[in-house]
């Protein structure tokens, strides 16, 4: 970025300058009031290398030229660069000081205004100081061109700046903290009627309502100055306007105005990210001299108009980031000048046009993100001057056109993100100049061709993620920086002449077949490298000799998960590099056989924002320094078999997002200074050994999206949260298998904010995840997770945004199941099963029509079965078993499709699926008595009845055969004669609650 930065700012110093080193006529000497201005205007600041960027309020280190270098006392001030003299007075009428590293205040007693007779002023990036805009400039009433822009002015803008009418060009741009009053820029435009070139991008111009502009104007570029006004048409219609700049003021919503006039000058028209919509006028076309067109990062809708294609100038088409449908017309005509064509980022469909073959100039083409379908159209032959190809992110199918591979200018291609497929060809004729060849994520296949590694002035190839398989062969494209080939069928062994790609950086071999034993010092060799992926190729043996000492200066990112590390089986090998672990930022050994303790000097890696050390035989206790690691974003230790507590020194400082200790053998409570790790995103301490009360401390954490506890030791209640809004991004929240008791948090689930969000796929089916953007390393990081689901225990390896899960079950909360539940709209899966929960179903479950999977087997709840719950179109699974439901089973829509098994062990239900079928009387429809629901109360239900009838029966027979065979028994008598039916009462009242505790004990 520096480089670039420092090019642009040359380049802009050059734009802008008037005469840029302009010297006077020999006919005049500098007066002496003159010169003496100047030289106390010098030395009222220091020559430095700031000035600020364009774009930017960031102060960053340019390029500049110390114009005043040559002012010195004594010497003609009409030689000194920068300055021009009248020929005949010898004022001084002309000051380019731009880029030339001023930096101070400009006060409004500077010298500068004892300048009277200046027409030209060119102070542009320079550092000010942030100083106001001196009234003072408004004295100078000879000025024909004022340019302060990119030099750190602020304040409101001086009344006295339109006191300046004779002005041809005025810029103020990309001083961010400079304000206009709606009365100076009325008095300016007023006055000012020779008005050429207006640049204010970057100036507040929140407060005007009406531009009123001077027919004069030739340039108007007003880009993110927040302007609120209604971009009326007629001025698009001024007799004399070439350029309109009007880009980035998002505030400015509205609809593209239809043109009022026949016909325009307009050449040049940029309204970018002005969140415009509707679709684009026919009338647009009456621009017939625009020459560039930008109408990018809008809301337009609609078709493009094939008039706007057919413009007879347009040399530059930009209508990327925006909501356009339909197909490109097919009428681009022979005779045209386009050689930018910019269509990114829309919903843009169907076959490619064939009269694209008719764009003979064309040098850009960004096609790229869009629903093309079909193959590619065999239309490059004649596209001579391309130079850049983005297709990628469509459904193109078929082969790549033969002609793309004789393109002899071409040194940008993508097609990326496609479903292309067959073999590339064994030969071409072109492709001499392209330094980019991104061919990722489609279905090609066979070989990789030689020519693919031998292109000359090749830099970067991404073949990865698709079927190529075989050897790879020897590379003799010495200029590759970047290297993909991930995620084929490749196999045998890494070619020696990898090791001879000096301006190599990144390296990416990973999920393979490949093979051989393989010197790890070699890469030591590839010193710009820093990124080196060789995961999941099983077969691939890496030496780790510990008497050789590894120089890696550069490398970032190390991936060797999955891989057979030989001489070594523990973490010893990365010390015997003097800087590697300096260096590292991205460390995967995850998946080997490692073991030992995981040292300290793992902390040693003291940016490292990655960490993955899962699935290998590690001991020992965490190390605590893992905790105030500044940088680490992610630590995955999982499946291990780790003792001990977890580090108990989280940094208020740190930057965690992710930590998955699942699967180890971790004990005791866990520290409080977890809730320090604001930006935490996903924690899984499933399936260990944890003793603890439920964290509810961490409730407070706005980012946490992922809870993960299942399979521990917490006990206790939930206790009620003091948090406003606790856990107000999660969406799988999952505690099952503990000994959590009481009822079910309703502050919780009434404040999952997350969830309550009634989420959608994507309408073309695709599935956004779940991942973690690094905040040094250009890379993504997505989290794994393992839940029960749709009764299956199920492994996300990278996780839906939209999938949403609650999993309480195997605990003993108790109570009724709050109705707020059914607020949780995202829901795709719930699990309340092997609980003591009592009560109704409740009827809000139905609004949980994105739910797939409901488990509430194993509880003690009453009532029917709520004719609401139909309504969950999306339900796959659903279990209720053992229960004491009752009544009719709905039917209807997924109930229609669920087996005896979701009910089993609920006697009172009848119907459909159940071969019990469900008997109509008129009892069953009167409403149930005082007495009936009184009872109810007290917790009877079918199965306490059940088993007291047919315990009845057997006492009765037992006494029965008593009374046959020894007469009639006294205490027979005594029973049944004499005693009250009150105490009856009171002893099977008894043994029927006896008998629902028990129930609930076993459940």
């Amino acid at each position: 970025m520096g480089h670039l930065s420092l090019l642009f700012g040359i380049i802009l110093c050059l734009l802008f300058e008037f005469p840029s080193f302009s010297f006077s006529s020999s006919h005049s000497s500098c007066l002496p009031d003159q010169s003496s201005a100047l030289l106390q205007f010098k030395a009222s600041f220091t020559i430095g290398a700031s000035f600020a960027p364009l774009l930017f309020d960031v102060r960053e280190t340019y390029a500049y030229l110390d114009k005043t270098a040559t002012w010195e006392n004594g010497t003609d001030c009409c030689s000194w660069l920068g300055v021009t003299c009248d020929r005949v007075s010898g004022h001084v009428i002309g000051l380019d000081l731009s880029c030339a590293g001023l930096e101070g205040k400009i006060h409004p007693n500077s010298t500068l205004f004892h300048l009277t007779h200046l027409q030209t002023l060119n102070l542009a990036f320079n550092d000010f100081y942030f100083s106001p805009l001196s009234s003072q400039f408004g004295s100078l009433v000879s000025l024909t061109h004022l340019n302060l822009s990119a030099s750190h002015l602020e304040g409101e803008i001086p009344s006295q700046i339109s006191h300046l009418s004779k002005l041809a060009l005025l810029d103020l741009s990309s001083s961010h903290g400079l304000k206009w009053k709606e009365t100076t820029w009325r008095r300016l435009v007023k006055n000012a009627t020779s008005l050429r070139e207006l640049v204010m991008d970057g100036t507040n111009m929140s407060s005007i309502r009406l531009l009123n502009m001077s027919s004069s104007l030739v340039t108007l570029s007003l880009s993110a100055t927040g302007l609120r006004v209604n971009l009326a048409s007629d001025i698009f219609c001024l007799p004399n306007l070439q350029h309109l700049y009007f880009s980035r003021n998002p505030v400015f919503q509205g609809q593209l105005p239809k043109l009022s006039c026949s016909s325009s000058s307009l050449s040049v028209l940029d309204l970018s990210a002005c969140e415009l919509q509707g679709s684009i006028p026919p009338s647009l076309s009456n621009l017939s001299h625009l020459t560039s067109l930008t109408l990018s990062h809008n809301n337009i809708n609609g078709s493009i108009p094939s008039s706007l294609l057919t413009l007879p100038s347009l040399t530059s088409l930009d209508l990327s980031s925006n909501d356009l449908s339909g197909q490109i017309p097919d009428v681009f005509p022979k005779s045209n000048r386009f050689q930018e064509l910019q269509l990114r980022e829309n919903k843009i469909g169907g076959v490619l046009p064939l009269s694209l073959s008719n764009l003979h100039h064309l040098i850009l083409l960004d096609l790229s993100f869009n629903k093309f379908s079909g193959q590619i159209p065999n239309v490059f032959g004649g596209l001579t001057k391309l130079k850049t190809l983005y297709l990628g992110y469509n459904n193109f199918r078929g082969q790549i056109p033969s002609s793309l591979f004789d393109l002899t200018q071409l040194s940008y291609l993508d097609c990326s993100s496609n479903k292309l497929e067959g073999p590339l060809p064994k030969k071409i004729t072109g492709l001499s100049n392209l330094t980019v060849l991104n061919l990722n994520y489609n279905l090609l296949n066979e070989t990789i061709p030689s020519w693919c590694l031998s292109l000359p002035s090749l830099e970067r190839l991404g073949l990865k993620k698709n079927q190529f398989a075989g050897h790879i062969s020897a590379i003799s494209s010495y200029s590759l920086k970047y290297l993909y080939l991930s995620y084929n069928k490749l196999h045998g062994n890494i070619p020696d002449s990898i090791f001879n790609l000096m301006n190599l950086r990144g390296l990416g071999l990973s999920s393979n077949n490949l093979s051989g034993h393989l010197n790890f010092q070699l890469f030591s060799k590839l010193q710009h490298l820093y990124y080196l992926s060789l995961s999941e190729n099983s077969q691939l043996s890496l030496n780790f000799k510990s008497e050789v000492n590894y120089s890696f200066s550069n490398l970032e990112v190390l991936e060797l998960s999955s891989v057979s590390l030989l001489e070594t089986h523990s973490l010893n090998f990365l010390s015997y590099s003097q800087n590697l672990l300096t260096s590292l930022r991205y460390l995967d050994l995850s998946f080997n056989q490692l073991e030992g303790d995981i040292s300290t000097s793992i902390c040693n890696a003291s940016i490292l924002e990655v960490l993955k050390l899962s699935h290998n035989k590690f001991t020992g206790s965490i190390p605590q320094c893992l905790g105030q690691l500044p940088y680490l974003e992610v630590l995955d230790l999982k499946m291990n078999k780790l003792h001990g507590t977890l580090p108990s020194n989280f940094s208020k400082e740190n930057e965690l997002r992710s930590l998955n200790f699942n699967g180890n053998q971790l004990e005791g409570p866990l520290p409080e200074s977890l809730s320090h790790c604001t930006e935490l995103e996903f924690l899984d301490l499933g399936n260990n050994q944890i003793e603890d009360t439920f964290p509810h401390w961490l409730q407070s954490l706005p980012n946490l999206e992922v809870l993960v506890l299942r399979d521990n030791k917490f006990h206790g209640l939930i206790v009620g949260t003091k948090t406003k809004h606790p856990f107000p991004s999660l969406m799988i929240f999952d505690i099952s298998c503990n000994n959590l008791s009481g009822p079910i948090p309703k502050a919780y689930v009434e404040n999952f904010k997350a969830m309550k969000n009634n989420i959608r796929d994507e309408e073309d089916g695709s599935v956004e995840y779940m991942k973690t953007l690094l905040n040094n390393v250009s890379a993504y990081f997505s989290d794994t997770v393992t839940v029960t689901l749709k009764e299956n225990t199920i492994t996300f390896m990278k996780i839906p945004t939209i999938f949403a899960h609650v999993d309480l079950s195997k605990n003993m909360f108790d109570g009724e199941i709050p109705d707020v539940i059914g607020q949780l709209h995202a829901l795709k899966g719930l699990n309340l099963s092997y609980n003591r929960l009592i009560g109704p179903i409740p009827r809000s479950m139905g609004n949980l029509k994105n739910l797939e999977s409901l488990d509430l087997s194993s509880n003690v709840l009453t009532g029917g079965i709520p004719t609401e719950l139909t309504n969950m179109n999306s339900l796959e699974v659903l279990n209720l078993a053992y229960n004491h439901l009752v009544g009719e089973i709905p039917l209807g829509k997924q109930f229609n499709t669920f087996l005896n098994v979701s009910y089993e062990g609920n006697l009172g239900l009848c119907g459909f699926p159940l071969s019990k079928k469900c008997h109509v009387s008129p009892e069953q429809h009167s409403p149930p008595s005082p007495i009936l629901l009184k009872e109810e109360k007290f917790g009877f239900g079918w199965k306490p009845v059940a088993i007291g009838y047919g315990c009845g029966m057997v006492f009765g027979i037992g006494l029965g055969c008593s009374a046959f065979s020894l007469g009639k028994p006294q205490w027979l008598v005594r029973m049944f004669g004499g005693q009250p039916n009150k105490k009856l009462k009171r002893r099977t009242k008894r043994r029927t609650h006896g008998t629902l505790n028990q129930l609930v004990q076993m459940s």
